[in-house]
């Protein structure tokens, strides 16, 4: 969609229609304090040391394990150890997936064994595991064009290769590669699925898990699982021969029934409107190989650090900050579907809102999807963040982040804050996603941008423009 013109106008009034409307604007005391509150975060340790408690006390948090409920009592503690005056948490009830154990090999012509990771939502392999001739497509599009007759009880490999970019958009592609592509071999009858890993580490032999489509469990499902890139690269050298490839595959994985998980939150309460809500947050689980560092143990972190800067103020912020830790996002935003079911009869009170998962790089450039009036507030957000390098594109639509798309697609006001995702891919869903993965100042650059447009939201005269089906023609994010 084309965008309005980026108007300078931080107040005064607009004509619709003959109707005079207010344009929203921050005081002039609203922007010095945003600033303040901007360079006290670049030297505040609370984001690091939160993310080391959560990936060392808890560690890796797979929806619905022993580690979910551990986390979620982690994340109540912590809400109420930083000064939160309200702290509670909402159901989430989603299938209850479980890793066992997985392995693979190339059986013929050349036996070997290969280093591979099951999907989410991934039924087991047979006793013994799976054995069957791979047949590889180059792409997603190659494969949907495929005869049925050809993959039909053949183990289907699309061989995917993402790329290292700052936006980290090859992940749109890679992703559908994932979760798609195993739904469509399923359909046309493939025993197996198998794709090069979602992620762009050329040389480290670590697959990259992640969930499938396979979310009803009343549906045909097939074995699916991720190759490492070295991996990958082996198996395309061995097809090159041209002779047959046969492939083991052994899962023991799969659905076992439900689990109710929740999610959890801590408000700071609005002093003037406190039935209005600006909303952060990112996701408290993660996948099971590494700790959850970067995805999104730094986006707990920086939200929670984020809203504690603005509660220590002298003075509360005039409208409530609601920090949201959501259940499986993993495994198809569960915890955030169930959010935006139940908070949907109150998207006017949401006054902006964006949720931090895509680790802990540098901020650099931010999105809004507000209404035309709020667009003078938002370069005011703009150039209070300009002197930490991020630069505002009033071209794009604000997504909201991965967990509040839920809302935004309700239409809530929006923000896109896209953070430096070069290196994001090489350790995303794999065992090396650990905390030494996240450099110190580059996570307090996060916080003192979440720290420094909230409360600007916060202190806003008038609102961004949330409201039903507000900004539907966007989609559901970025």
């Amino acid at each position: 969609m084309r965008r309005l013109p980026l108007t300078l106008l931080a107040a005064g009034l607009l004509l619709a229609g003959g109707i005079a409307i207010a344009a929203t604007a921050i005081p002039a005391t609203a922007v010095k304090t945003a600033e303040q509150l901007r360079d006290q975060a670049l030297h505040d340790g609370t984001a690091m040391a939160v993310v080391t408690s959560l990936t060392t006390e808890v560690g890796p948090r797979l929806a619905g394990s022993g580690a979910d409920l551990r986390a979620r009592q982690w994340a109540l503690a912590k809400f109420r150890e930083l000064g939160f005056d309200k702290v509670y948490s909402e159901p989430v009830t989603f299938p209850l997936w479980q890793r066992r154990s997985e392995s693979g090999a190339i059986v013929a012509p050349f036996p070997q064994p290969l280093v591979l990771t099951a999907l989410g939502y991934s039924p087991a392999t047979p006793a013994g595991g799976l054995t069957a001739q791979v047949v590889k497509f180059d792409s997603l599009d190659a494969l949907k064009a495929a005869d049925p007759a050809s993959v039909k009880d053949r183990i289907v490999y699309v061989d995917y290769r993402m790329h290292r970019q700052k936006d980290g958009h090859d992940y749109g592609m890679g992703s559908a590669v994932r979760t798609t592509g195993a739904v469509i071999a399923a359909a046309k009858g493939a025993a197996g699925y198998l794709l090069r890993s979602a992620g762009t580490d050329e040389h480290q032999r670590i697959a990259h898990t992640g969930v499938t489509g396979f979310r009803d469990p009343k549906a045909r499902a097939i074995p699916a699982a991720a190759l490492s890139n070295p991996d990958a690269d082996q198996l395309d050298r061995v097809l090159a021969y041209g002779k047959p490839v046969t492939v083991r595959m052994d899962l023991d994985c799969g659905i076992v029934g439900e689990y109710t998980g929740a999610n959890v939150i801590g408000e700071i309460t609005g002093r003037k409107h406190p039935d209005q809500v600006v909303a952060i947050g990112g996701h408290l689980d993660s996948w099971d190989p590494g700790t959850g560092a970067i995805d999104d143990g730094a986006g707990i972190a920086i939200t929670m650090a984020a809203a504690k800067l603005i509660r220590d103020l002298p003075q509360r912020p005039d409208r409530t900050i609601r920090v949201i830790a959501f259940a499986n996002e993993e495994m198809g935003l569960w915890g955030s579907r169930a959010y935006a079911q139940k908070h949907a009869g109150e998207v006017a009170k949401f006054q902006l809102g964006t949720d931090s998962d895509f680790g802990a790089g540098r901020i650099w450039r931010m999105s809004a999807s507000v209404k035309p009036e709020a667009r003078g507030a938002i370069a005011q957000i703009a150039s209070v963040l300009a002197p930490l390098g991020v630069a505002y594109d009033a071209s794009r639509p604000g997504g909201g982040g991965s967990d509040l798309s839920q809302m935004h697609a309700r239409g809530m006001a929006a923000l896109s804050l896209t953070q430096d995702g070069t290196h994001y891919f090489d350790w995303h869903h794999t065992a090396n996603d650990t905390l030494d993965k996240i450099d110190p100042a580059d996570l307090a650059q996060n916080v003192a941008v979440y720290a420094a447009w909230v409360y600007m939201a916060a202190q806003a005269d008038g609102d961004f423009g949330s409201a039903p089906g507000a900004f539907a023609e966007d989609g559901t994010g970025e």
